[in-house]
């Protein structure tokens, strides 16, 4: 039974990669660094087709996480590579972020076994259950943001707290080391917000007496300062910018000089009043009964309110800063579910709270299906360029040019399946190899059209559909449009449905399995020169 839950924890992952298997451009720096890693390898005389040089972003990131993607993927690639499924780069794409997904679900495995030695089985069982049935955490967890480069060591850190037997009252002091430099290394190199995480714990530890202010002392400044150097030394290298340490630069540019709320500024309690509801679904209810009904849980969760009540203060807010939260809730949450299940089944309470959880879990599935569903249909630029490689694949000197939407909205570099670089060592260069991919950002139609040596356009939509603004119909001829997520619909039927004017038992049935219609509209146009 064990082994059933691992691998559905992991198979929902793999899940999402399959369904939604193009990125957008928040995952484009791990994502293009991966694919330079793989593709032209470390060597200083090779840095300078690296793709961050010409698109570096607002502040620098690290390519530590990048780098040991590359590498962990090698195998993935060849053994791939070795029983035939590699046809094109975009192939490469999916198993690297098949092999991500695979990393943060171990974690997640290794967190459920911790689960179960702490809980119970039951417990454990829950836990897997919330957490396939959500929708956020098992499908970015296979995306190269910074924050899935995170989620590993920080879920790591969790179970070394939480692996005790269930009347334990403290972890082991070890236990605790090792996680606060865990917490450290991963907020000096990957993602700085989770030093306010590491605080809390360690606020808790010294309160909880767990160890000394001298042992987090000395762990602390032993892995800060190991982790500072590695970043600094890595990143300076592939920046080639020294000395550089990316999350001290973030913090400085978002923090420091208030550069973050250009992003957007939230209220105090968006974390809990939007956020939160929209990562956790069902788990946050039954979080609450978990957090009551066990002194356990509250041990867990306390240092983490915490935590989300310190990120509270910084203006700028999004769910992937508080996303290392989700597993303990989800934690806490199971835990609920289990002492709701556990009631009577005589007793009326006991079926009420069987019928809840099941209900939950229910609407789980239902909000995880619809937002899968949407973003699916979500990555437009994606799909235009792989459906142009697919159109044009036969066809020798092309060159197209990719708009701002197109490459903001999954055209990555892994897509340029007709241009070098190719993999070394990996059979799949294309028999008409002369194409060219333009990224060039802000071009005018105009220019577009003047520029002889371009022969398409992946375009984005204008006013008139299929005709995008300022492409004349004189030079350019609309081959394909592809359409992208709007918004959801009520179905008009379900009115009819419920005043019984419908009679069709199957145009029922169907208006009851779709009472929502996805709404789309055209974003992108591929054109081809005429004159």
């Amino acid at each position: 039974m064990s082994a059933v839950l691992d691998l559905v924890l992991v198979g929902t992952a793999w899940c999402h990669v399959f369904l939604a298997p193009y990125t957008k451009v928040e995952e484009s720096f791990n994502l293009h660094a991966t694919h330079d890693v793989f593709m032209y390898g470390i060597r200083w005389n090779a840095l300078h087709n690296y793709d961050h040089f010409v698109f570096p972003g607002a502040v620098p990131r690290t390519f530590i996480g990048s780098v040991l993607l590359a590498w962990i993927s090698t195998t993935a690639i060849n053994v791939a590579c070795g029983l035939g499924f590699l046809y094109s780069k975009f192939d490469l794409q999916i198993i690297v972020r098949l092999v991500l997904a695979t990393v943060n679900a171990v974690s997640l495995c290794m967190l459920r076994r911790a689960v179960s030695h702490r809980f119970g089985s039951s417990t454990s069982a829950l836990f897997v259950i919330l957490s396939c049935t959500q929708f956020h955490l098992p499908f970015w967890m296979g995306r190269t943001l910074p924050n899935m480069f995170a989620l590993f060591p920080a879920n790591v850190a969790l179970y070394l707290l939480m692996n005790r037997a269930p009347n334990s009252k403290r972890p082991s002091q070890s236990a605790v080391h090792r996680a606060i430099a865990l917490l450290t290394f991963t907020a000096a190199v990957f993602r700085s917000e989770l030093s306010l995480l590491l605080g809390t714990l360690v606020l808790q530890a010294l309160i909880c007496r767990y160890s000394t202010f001298a042992g987090l002392f000395k762990v602390g400044l032993i892995s800060g300062i190991c982790s500072a150097a590695l970043t600094m030394v890595v990143d300076s290298y592939f920046w080639q910018r020294w000395p550089l340490w990316p999350e001290f630069y973030g913090i400085y540019f978002n923090v420091l000089e208030g550069k973050s709320s250009e992003w957007g500024v939230s209220p105090f309690h968006s974390y809990f009043t939007a956020h939160l509801p929209k990562l956790l679904l069902s788990s946050l209810p039954l979080s609450l009964i978990g957090f009551l009904s066990d002194s356990r849980i509250r041990a867990h969760l306390l240092p983490t309110i915490a935590f989300l009540l310190l990120i509270s203060g910084l203006d700028h807010k999004e769910w992937r800063f508080v996303v290392y939260v989700v597993p303990i809730f989800n934690i806490a949450a199971a835990r609920g579910a289990a002492w709701m299940i556990s009631r009577r089944k005589s007793s009326l309470f006991g079926r009420i709270c069987l019928m809840t959880v099941i209900g939950l879990v229910a609407c789980n599935c239902l909000a995880t299906h619809l937002l899968t569903k949407a973003s699916m249909a979500n990555y437009p630029g994606g799909e235009s360029l792989a459906r142009f490689n697919e159109l044009y694949d036969g066809y020798d000197h092309v060159h197209v040019y990719i708009s701002n939407l197109a490459a903001q909205t999954g055209a990555s570099l892994f897509l340029q399946t007709h241009a070098p670089p190719y993999p070394p060592g990996i059979d799949i260069v294309p028999t008409t190899p002369h194409w060219t991919y333009n990224k060039t950002e802000h071009l005018s139609p105009q220019a577009l059209t003047a520029d002889r040596k371009i022969t398409h356009v992946i375009a984005e939509s204008g006013p008139t559909l299929s005709r995008p603004t300022g492409f004349s119909t004189a030079a350019w001829k609309a081959v394909d449009t592809v359409d992208g997520f709007d918004w959801w619909v009520v179905n008009p039927e379900l009115k009819n449905v419920i005043r019984g004017k419908l009679q069709n038992v199957m145009g029922i049935m169907d208006v009851l399995l779709h009472p929502l219609e996805m709404i789309t509209s055209e974003k992108l146009v591929i054109l081809q020169r005429s004159i």
